[in-house]
């Protein structure tokens, strides 16, 4: 009898410890934060930016997770038509808690206001995302 009542102590104790693998919904496995524009030296800029002023759109993005996470960032910029007129990505990996600012550049060609749309997603075949979308909003002169 005592030996059954070990047993179902180291049950009870081994089931308890185990943290499941997705514990987290699929939208709190990252976060993206601060959408930002900086120069090519990593100094902020304002909104208001220039024609051929090329820029580096940059964000924070953090792995909530205690597994490593492939990720894309993709930035997506629209014009005042809501059209697409730039879109771009880069990928990697980021480790368990690990805070990452990855930037990719834009050099406007045109005047006008735009919007820059920025999605964190699991890979490019795999598009589930991994954060709500951020965006900036953008006047070029």
């Amino acid at each position: 009898m005592l030996g059954k009542g070990i047993g179902l102590l180291v049950i009870l104790i081994i089931v308890s410890s185990v943290t499941p693998v997705f514990a987290l919904t699929e939208l709190e496995r990252a976060s993206v934060s601060e959408p930002r524009l900086e120069t090519s030296f990593g100094a902020a800029i304002g909104n208001d930016i220039n024609i051929d002023q090329q820029i580096q759109i940059s964000a924070d993005i953090t792995n909530h997770q205690s597994r490593s996470q492939n990720f894309v960032y993709f930035v997506q910029i629209k014009n005042d038509a809501d059209m697409v007129v730039s879109l771009g990505w880069i990928s990697g990996q980021l480790n368990p808690e690990q805070k990452l600012n990855p930037s990719l550049s834009w050099t406007p060609k045109i005047p006008g206001k735009f919007e820059v749309e920025i999605f964190i997603w699991g890979g490019i075949a795999n598009h589930n995302a991994l954060t709500e979308s951020d965006s900036i909003q953008i006047s070029v002169s």
